[in-house]
């Protein structure tokens, strides 16, 4: 199970922390405020809910209450980044009351009830970290101000899209979640190869039944499918990031042939990989919106 957090009650609605990687806080949990969820370097994959995408510096995401995630940093063992996240906690009955005071900010509402899911904010890292750099420094007023212009920004941002197809809500168990994590890294190190059901049961000491049972519950993934998420995730990677034949890519990964990547890729991002190549060749336009990761 993800692991409920308890975030450190600072002094005020709006409240700021920084953190490097690795770090403690990061891990599979979900805690009862609002993340806004800034990546500053580093890249690898991000679990929000069921969705599992990749993360490069800029990444901007907002998550509802209760609803797990994690930013998994792929990197050599070893390597630490000073300061990898940005982050801004809040809580709903802080937008609720303000909004009997000022009704204009009923327009925020939309934004933190589809958070349940998760958002991503496409083209907005710059921008974000500027005004939670403004949040960080001041107090009072002045910090509450530059919270809701950032919200603002993102409640009318055309350029975001919505991440888990469902909202997990569990009861914490931190023994459950260390489970969770090992499951997620074993995964993250070993998509390339075959992965069975009894291999990863038997790491976190579990039936196939049990584990399958679990695992479902806690990430709201079949582990089958979670499998093919963090290939076709890796996938979507190479095809952005390289001009290598999708034959190869295919094999790099840890499909056994093309015929079950393309199926599995066109299940999961409902276009074929040369038409998502393509997609993403085009990111950087102006006006273009990436495809999703």
């Amino acid at each position: 199970m993800p692991e409920l957090e308890i975030s450190d009650k600072q002094p005020g609605a709006v409240r700021y922390l920084e953190h490097g990687c690795p770090h403690w806080r990061i891990r599979w949990h979900y805690h009862d405020e609002y993340e806004l969820h800034l990546i500053v370097a580093s890249s690898g994959k991000m679990f929000i809910g069921d969705y599992i995408g990749s993360f490069r510096p800029g990444c901007l995401v907002l998550t509802g209450p209760r609803l797990p995630h994690n930013w998994v940093t792929s990197a050599p063992d070893g390597t630490h980044y000073e300061l990898r996240d940005r982050v801004v906690h809040f809580d709903h009955e802080a937008i609720a009351g303000a909004v009997t005071l000022f009704p204009e900010l009923a327009m925020l509402l939309p934004l933190l009830d589809q958070a349940r899911h998760g958002i991503e904010f496409l083209r907005h890292g710059e921008t974000a970290e500027k005004q939670m750099l403004r949040i960080k420094e001041t107090d009072g007023a002045a910090r509450v101000g530059y919270f809701y212009e950032l919200l603002d920004m993102l409640a009318r941002s055309p350029q975001q899209r919505s991440l888990s197809t469902t909202h997990i809500d569990l009861p914490a168990n931190s023994e459950l979640q260390k489970k969770v994590d090992s499951v997620i890294r074993f995964v993250m190190g070993h998509y390339q190869h075959k992965i069975l059901l009894g291999q990863v049961a038997a790491l976190v000491g579990m039936s196939e039944g049990h584990f399958s049972r679990f695992f479902h519950r806690a990430t709201g993934n079949c582990f089958n499918d979670f499998v093919n998420r963090v290939r076709v995730a890796r996938a979507c990677d190479l095809l952005s990031r390289t001009d290598m034949a999708i034959t190869l890519i295919s094999c790099e990964i840890g499909f056994n042939n093309i015929a079950n990547f393309n199926r599995r890729f066109a299940q999961h991002k409902r276009m074929t990989p040369s038409k998502y190549r393509q997609q993403a060749r085009e990111r950087y336009s102006p006006v273009s919106v990436p495809p999703p990761l």
